[in-house]
């Protein structure tokens, strides 16, 4: 069973309905915003995850050591 273009013309109906044509714009942005968000936030999720999964001794001692030669100057 899928959506049909009936179906789409009545939800957008609604949503016209309910947030009037005035807010509709502002409406659609804060949801692309909103999904933006959660996008960068499931990336920085995968991110850290991969970094579990790899060998990262080599990057945890080049960071130690470029903290320790900042601490030196």
């Amino acid at each position: 069973m899928s959506i049909g273009v009936w179906q789409i013309v009545l939800i957008l109906a609604i949503v016209l309905i309910i947030f009037g044509a005035g807010k509709l714009p502002r409406v659609m942005g804060d949801m692309g915003k909103g999904i933006r968000s959660f996008k960068a936030g499931i990336n920085e999720k995968d991110d850290d995850d991969s970094g579990k999964i790899g060998n990262n001794s080599s990057a945890s001692v080049s960071n130690e050591s470029k903290d320790q030669d900042s601490v030196k100057s």
